[in-house]
């Protein structure tokens, strides 16, 4: 127990920023120091670590779980509004690299990777381009973020919402030829920063919608306080319009067999009409040491979805030539 009487690993006990390319990030970590690493990947982009919440998932006595505010959010620096001139250098690539910086900043010779959502994503391209660093990989909602993916969420799950995606398109501003996703990311990252206000409200309004499947979700708005929605909207337009700057359309799929080995958990639920579960499921067809976990009655996320998560996490940590506490 600490000192106010709060569990150890509901806080964390440690944090700080290390320097990198044109930011700042932020990492804390909690649990035990020399227990297996863990590492949690936000979604978004650009929805930051917030209150705290997969802090209190992993057991405090076996894992060391450290979490990091992805460049441009949360409590990295600077936000990525307030840093426009850079935003070309917020990529994909660059989020790797800064993975990196954490890992050899905290010591940590290899890791297990966890991913939520737009996390997932990020996970697996880190595991492609690092795999010696990769204990074993566990990810639920799970996307690639490539061009069908993006079509889906921007335009063709409006199939299912057609009021609210009515809405959403015509508030987009598109130009001849501009897809709707291509023309909110223009404006939030334009010169009209009332503008970019306005999209940014009208995205928030779209994002609440199609995720409401969800069984713990109700419509409503994503963000109260207006620098988040900002934040959010900003970033996740930037990579989704930009085909989350991956060489090729398909190119995790394409790669995932390079993972054969590394074992990995694929958490979904088959309500998710954000992310429909074709994704995983192509994933497991291609990767042999994969496990496709599908929760029947829960949408983008859920208890039943995170306690697989957990669940997996320990099954990778019991697993051969991982050092125990």
């Amino acid at each position: 127990m600490s000192e106010n009487g709060v569990r150890d690993q509901e806080i964390p006990f440690a944090s700080g920023w290390v320097a990198a390319p044109n930011a700042q990030l932020y990492w804390e970590s909690s649990g035990k120091p020399e227990g297996v690493p863990v590492l949690y990947l936000h979604g978004g982009p650009g929805s930051s670590l917030g209150k705290g919440g997969y802090r209190k998932r992993h057991d405090a006595a076996k894992f060391w779980t450290i979490g990091m505010d992805q460049r441009g959010c949360g409590n990295s620096t600077p936000t990525v509004q307030d840093d426009l001139e850079h935003l070309a250098g917020n990529t994909t690539q660059a989020l790797i690299e800064d993975i990196e910086i954490v890992r050899r900043h905290l010591g940590i010779e290899q890791w297990i990777v966890t991913g939520i959502s737009w996390g997932s994503t990020l996970a697996l391209a880190y595991a492609l381009a690092h795999p010696q660093r990769v204990l074993g990989i566990a990810l639920m909602a799970v996307t690639t973020t490539n061009r069908d993916e993006v079509d889906w969420i921007t335009e063709g799950v409006g199939r299912i919402f057609p009021e609210a995606w009515h809405e959403f398109a015509d508030a987009s501003a598109a130009r001849p030829g501009e897809r709707v996703v291509e023309a909110y990311a223009r404006r939030m990252a334009g010169p009209d920063r009332e503008d970019a206000r306005m999209a940014a409200l009208s995205w928030d309004t779209w994002e609440a919608w199609h995720i409401s499947f969800s069984t713990y979700w109700q419509p409503g708005p994503m963000f109260t306080d207006e620098r988040l929605r900002m934040t959010f909207a900003l970033l996740v337009s930037h990579y989704w319009a930009n085909d989350a700057f991956l060489a090729g359309d398909e190119e995790i799929l394409s790669r995932i067999h390079e993972l054969d080995g590394i074992p990995g958990h694929l958490i979904h639920g088959r309500r998710d009409v954000s992310g429909p579960a074709i994704t995983p499921w192509k994933l497991h067809q291609k990767w042999a040491t994969s496990k496709l976990t599908i929760v029947e009655d829960e949408g983008h996320g859920g208890p039943t979805s995170v306690a697989a998560l957990l669940a997996a996490v320990e099954e990778i940590s019991d697993g051969p030539g991982i050092h125990q506490p």
